[in-house]
């Protein structure tokens, strides 16, 4: 309420256009008349308004994660609808600080402990978090000055969530000095720490990794001189990058994996395979993760991969496969692992294969990554 009041006073003389939205996760029965109540102030104050439905809750799994991404899918869906390039939403000092406890509960590294950035882009939208310095007591304050009333969520109160839980904790750090700025504080000069990490983690994939036929390859030797954290991060990177996860790996199977390269080893992971071959580590999907997966000739097959050549009627992109790839003769002369190759798409007319663009079967047709290989190490910097 704090947020959208002061946007409307500042944007009052602009030439920019104010929206705003309101998700109703449908929750509680009271959360239709809540956002009825913001509706209903958006129309005081002249501002479009637009109210969001969830019904997605299946009654099981993590509900505020499941709830979380929700929202930003409905936010970030909405405005692309409304040609809105901007998302500004209202974390304040206390959900950093609130989020920064939660995470040294679970032992997080740095990037973990960072703050939540001020401005970043999910699927195409701008999200800026103008709030981030500002605590809650300090925009109730303001609420009341400007004889504003605003709503408590009740599952706020809910001892059941973990941030709730740590919510009610801060109240003893308080008096020692550990306040929700303060907090916020630490968690943005752990920020400042992983932007420089980020940044040396990019410059070292610049220097010893490669993307060939959708796979991340390190070269061995400099990989494994690098400082350990820096290693890591790289492994991650690569990782969620090939697996096209939304999470990164955890944090002992990545250590697990780190052991195991060092040692020659190659392992399965956070859908990927980690294969060891003398000076080259490669990380690739697992086939496991794309067995079943199949696709239409005109869609982006796992997410990643774009397809076009010959005549695509009665055609799907499967990957190759082991089955695929004994019918590809010269697939050795390609120079690749055949765990790389088994996971890359081919061409099938039912059980027929009809080309494997990077097996050395392309017969006319091409297969390259929907976003190229630069995303790879723009990703590095991009989180």
């Amino acid at each position: 309420m704090a947020l959208l009041h002061v946007l409307q006073r500042l944007m009052q003389d602009s030439d920019s256009r104010l929206f705003a939205a309101t998700v109703d996760h449908g929750l509680r029965p009271e959360s239709v008349q809540e956002a009825r109540q913001v509706a209903d102030l958006c129309e005081r104050l002249g501002v479009e308004h637009s109210i969001l439905r969830w019904r997605g809750w299946e009654q099981q799994g993590n509900l505020q994660d499941q709830a979380r991404r929700a929202r930003y899918q409905l936010l970030t869906d909405w405005a692309k609808s409304q040609n809105i390039p901007l998302l500004a939403l209202g974390h304040t000092a206390d959900d950093q600080a609130e989020t920064l406890l939660m995470r040294m509960a679970r032992a997080s590294g740095v990037t973990g402990l960072s703050a939540m950035p001020v401005k970043r882009t999910v699927a195409g939208v701008s999200l800026f978090r103008p709030m981030l310095e500002i605590s809650r007591d300090m925009l109730r304050a303001y609420l009341r000055h400007h004889d504003l009333t605003w709503i408590d969520d009740p599952s706020n109160e809910d001892e059941r969530f973990e941030r709730v839980r740590i919510r009610k904790a801060m109240e003893v750090l308080r008096p020692v000095g550990l306040t929700p700025l303060a907090l916020s504080q630490v968690a943005s000069n752990l920020g400042k720490a992983r932007e420089a990490l980020d940044w040396y983690t990019f410059l070292a994939a610049r220097d010893l990794a490669d993307v060939v036929a959708g796979a991340v390859v390190l070269d061995n030797r400099q990989f494994r001189a690098l400082p350990l954290e820096i290693s890591r991060r790289l492994l991650v990177r690569a990782m969620t990058w090939v697996s096209d996860a939304d999470y990164p790996p955890r944090r002992t199977g990545v250590s697990d994996a780190l052991n195991a390269i060092r040692t020659g080893q190659s392992l399965t992971l956070h859908g990927c395979r980690v294969i060891v071959r003398r000076d080259k580590c490669w990380i690739c999907r697992e086939f496991q993760a794309v067995r079943d997966h199949e696709t239409s000739v005109a869609e982006t097959w796992d997410g990643r991969w774009v397809l076009h050549g010959g005549d695509a009627k009665a055609v799907t992109v499967r990957a190759l496969g082991e089955a695929g790839l004994k019918q590809c003769k010269s697939w050795r002369d390609e120079g690749l692992p055949r765990e790389i190759l088994v996971v890359t798409p081919a061409l099938w007319k039912g059980d027929d294969l009809l080309a494997a663009p990077l097996a050395g079967a392309a017969n006319g047709w091409e297969a390259h990554l929907a976003a190229g290989h630069e995303e790879f190490f723009a990703s590095i910097l991009s989180h």
